[in-house]
């Protein structure tokens, strides 16, 4: 009887209940091979199995234990004890494959296919034991075994396009500007329908959970599940709009005007949260702290600013840059030049990094004094930098500085991977001031060791850069940064 196994194993994870020695060696002794296709008992048998929540971790690693596994799924051999390349990871890459699907069992009242669901759960990683990027070489095997185990065409597609793309909800939300048309359509055209999208979105947070405590956050899930909406509209029919400029928000105009009247930096910290969760506390989550800032306009501000941030140990997460010309009657005279009344409006999320937010008023008076250059930014940030200690041998890969193609119609989308340090984003910066771009948004995340930030930029009259110039100003930006 093939189907003995998984028909025991599901019975066991099923009762809560471990599989004794003895039997998994009976039927590791006796076992014959499933024929290919898998008979439906089998694949329904594998689906209760991954579907039974915590239990089938004892049982899975029973049955891995005597080879029955590899048996069952050949491709398994080569992520068996696989260790992970990000250290952001706290299994090895087969039990961070079944920490998914137990993850995924909770989420299976929320999709339409929880089958589907699982095995993309089982499979997800599973091109990590090959050459190349692993949602490649994943795609590829996860046709092959969802083939093998008896699903028909249009589920073997669904699983390959969940295995190709877990990584793209997750990857957009936190890097991409998600008003832009551009980014809602590409997503919308990788996943192709309503039910792939459900199941990408159950996927996205089970494997975010199953990775660490630093995959996963309210401020992800939220940003997660704004582009899961905006996404679902599109396939549901309706067209993203081209973004405009919104108008400045009461508080808005009143930092820029008193920006403008004193001549220096002001700002105001807001906390954000999420609505209350179904807990029993029912208290809302922090999702981080919006910093609005208004300064009157002059070279060097996003560098200032970031710098700023850096010293005072918070984490940014998104920057949105836009410039507000004040109406007439503010500057005091009939004749000056709209220019002249030009204030910079920086709206920031931000987290602390240890304890405790600072004051506003220490953060406006750091900020005052890097504007006037009073205050040596870079080297603080040096010095930290070099307190930090260092594992011997350990030697960081070297920055990435990339054009994203088909990023954006309405600006061009440079992304930078590189090793999170104090002030990196103070020296990209730096680094997109001297090529003369203007940055309208900053989108960044960072997991574990690695940052991955991509910058929305545009020539000094506010078009996307020319092919050639995105690519100098990206192979600048990465020479700086390898410096």
């Amino acid at each position: 009887d093939p189907v003995l196994p998984l028909r025991a194993a599901a019975a066991a994870a099923e009762s809560g209940l471990p599989l004794s020695l003895h039997a998994v060696r009976r039927m590791a002794a006796a076992a014959r091979p499933l024929p290919t296709p898998w008979p439906a008992e089998a694949r329904e048998q594998l689906v209760t199995l991954l579907g039974s929540g915590r239990p089938t971790v004892d049982v899975w690693e029973a049955l891995e234990a005597e080879g029955l596994i590899t048996q069952l799924l050949p491709d398994w051999e080569r992520v068996r004890c696989r260790p992970q390349r990000n250290a952001v990871h706290i299994w090895t890459v087969d039990r961070h494959l079944i920490e998914t699907a137990v993850r995924a069992s909770e989420m299976t009242r929320r999709v339409s296919r929880p089958d589907l669901l699982l095995v993309a759960a089982l499979l997800h990683d599973i091109g990590k034991g090959w050459p190349g990027d692993h949602s490649v070489a994943g795609e590829i095997i996860a046709k092959d075994v969802a083939a093998r185990i008896g699903f028909d065409r249009v589920d073997v597609a669904t699983l390959a396009t969940l295995v190709r793309h877990h990584l793209l909800l997750v990857e957009t939300a936190t890097r991409r500007d998600l008003e832009d048309p551009a980014t809602v359509r590409s997503v919308a055209d990788a996943v192709g329908s309503q039910g792939t999208l459900e199941l990408l979105h159950a996927l996205t947070e089970a494997d975010a959970l199953a990775t660490g405590p630093a995959a996963w956050s309210s401020w992800r899930a939220s940003l997660v599940a704004d582009l899961v909406k905006r996404v679902a509209a599109v396939l549901a029919g309706e067209t993203p709009e081209e973004p405009e400029a919104a108008a400045p928000t009461a508080e808005q105009e009143r930092l820029a005007i008193e920006a403008f009247r004193t001549g220096g930096p002001v700002l105001a910290l807001r906390a954000q949260t999420e609505p209350p969760t179904e807990e029993p506390s029912g208290e809302p989550e922090p999702l981080g702290v919006e910093l609005l800032i208004a300064v009157p306009d002059q070279p060097g501000v996003l560098p200032a600013v970031a710098g700023v941030l850096a010293m005072h140990r918070l984490t940014v997460r998104t920057a949105e840059l836009r410039a507000l010309d004040l109406p007439d009657p503010v500057h005091g005279s009939e004749g000056s030049e709209r220019s002249e009344g030009s204030v910079l409006l920086l709206d920031w999320r931000v987290a602390a990094e240890y304890g405790s937010l600072p004051q506003a008023a220490r953060l406006r008076a750091d900020l005052v004094r890097a504007l006037d250059g009073s205050l040596d930014i870079a080297g603080r940030l040096a010095e930290r930098d070099a307190a930090y200690p260092r594992r011997r041998g350990i030697v960081a890969p070297p920055p990435r500085v990339t054009v994203a193609s088909a990023g954006s119609r309405l600006a061009t989308v440079i992304e930078v991977r590189a090793h999170d340090a104090p002030g990196l984003l103070h020296r990209i910066g730096r680094a997109l001031e001297k090529a003369n771009v203007l940055v309208r948004s900053a989108h960044v995340s960072t997991l574990g060791a690695n940052a991955v930030d991509a910058f929305y930029v545009t020539g000094p009259e506010g078009a996307p850069l020319p092919g050639e110039e995105a690519a100098s100003v990206a192979r600048a930006l990465e020479e700086t940064l390898r410096g």
